[in-house]
């Protein structure tokens, strides 16, 4: 996947420029990259991961092609507690799979707590139940689904997918902080 192909993932689910969103596992960036082409300017961006040197090489990929968006990083594992201001965004990329399903539902609630009411969680990852190795705790969309109402959230709806030659298939989907209208 390209730049280009993230962008996608990620646009139906942002519903305009600007705003408070964290980038949850971040790594090197590919989807904060995305995220802040999505947010322009206006927007702010807490990216947060347990790998300082990913984060380091993500804040010069970000200075080169998007020095005018506004990015905090933050060394933190995103299963314990954050420091964060209230979010209208969370996007978490190839992340959640590394929880443990029994945990993971915990982690999504706690995760919730740092949106605004009306925030929104989108959700990046392979469309199976099956993992391996390198994907330990997969999760489907539909499995996503039922989590995510668990958690609180509301609305959640299919953003994309993508042919993946890993496990299929990916899929970004979109969840709400809040109720159904």
């Amino acid at each position: 996947m390209n730049h280009h192909d993230h962008v996608t993932l990620l646009r139906d689910g942002v519903p305009a420029p600007g705003g408070v969103w964290a980038d949850l596992g971040s790594g090197e960036g590919a989807f904060t990259l995305a995220l802040a082409d999505l947010l322009g300017p206006s927007g702010k961006i807490y990216s947060l991961d347990r790998d300082q040197g990913a984060l380091r090489s993500q804040e010069r990929a970000m200075r080169a092609q998007f020095p005018d968006v506004a990015v905090h990083y933050q060394v933190a594992d995103f299963t314990q507690p954050l420091d964060l201001p209230p979010l209208d965004g969370i996007v978490m990329a190839n992340a959640l799979h590394y929880v443990r399903r029994e945990q993971q539902l915990d982690v999504v609630r706690r995760l919730r707590g740092h949106l605004r009411a009306g925030g929104r969680m989108i959700l990046i990852e392979y469309d199976t139940d099956h993992g391996n190795t390198w994907v330990p705790y997969a999760l489907s969309y539909p499995t996503w689904t039922r989590l995510a109402e668990q958690a609180g959230f509301s609305q959640t709806r299919l953003l994309h997918t993508v042919p993946s030659r890993f496990l299929g298939r990916m899929y970004a989907a979109a969840s709400n902080n809040g109720p159904a209208a």
